[in-house]
């Protein structure tokens, strides 16, 4: 199982509103880097939905519930989509605020597993990878 965060400005489609729906397909992806994590993706990986904007925080958990396919609003095959499907929301939002912070205090030769996050490197990317111990350790700061 892979790990993945899924970002989304609130206003025009939030954590709540998958929810209401139940399951959603992903589209409106354009960027290279972003495609090619959609391609890797598989059904049963797991996504953390990561509101952007003024709330910037990880919000809920999801599960990815189709294989990629080319959007069919699009008239290109390079442009993919998937469905997705909530899990649950996180017991507290977890802020990209909190990430750097956590970041940041990483002390001489210690390893972050915030550091390299494209979360902070990328912040335009749209879908990033997450590793196991970044699900872990995000899970756990949402229920302290």
């Amino acid at each position: 199982m892979n790990y993945w965060l899924l970002k989304t400005e609130p206003e025009d489609y939030s954590w709540d509103d998958l929810v209401k729906d139940n399951k959603a397909q992903w589209d409106g992806v354009k960027g290279y880097q972003a495609l090619k994590n959609i391609a890797k993706m598989q059904k049963g990986d797991r996504a953390f939905i990561y509101h952007t904007g003024k709330e910037r925080s990880i919000i809920g958990t999801a599960e990815i519930v189709s294989e990629h396919f080319p959007d069919p609003k699009e008239n290109d095959n390079k442009l993919l989509v998937f469905y997705v499907a909530p899990i649950s929301k996180l017991n507290k939002p977890v802020t990209l605020e909190k990430i750097k912070k956590l970041a940041a205090q990483a002390e001489g030769g210690e390893v972050s597993p915030w550091q390299n996050w494209e979360l902070i490197r990328q912040p335009r990317l749209s879908i990033i990878p997450v590793s196991h111990e970044q699900w872990t350790k995000v899970i756990e700061l949402s229920n302290q």
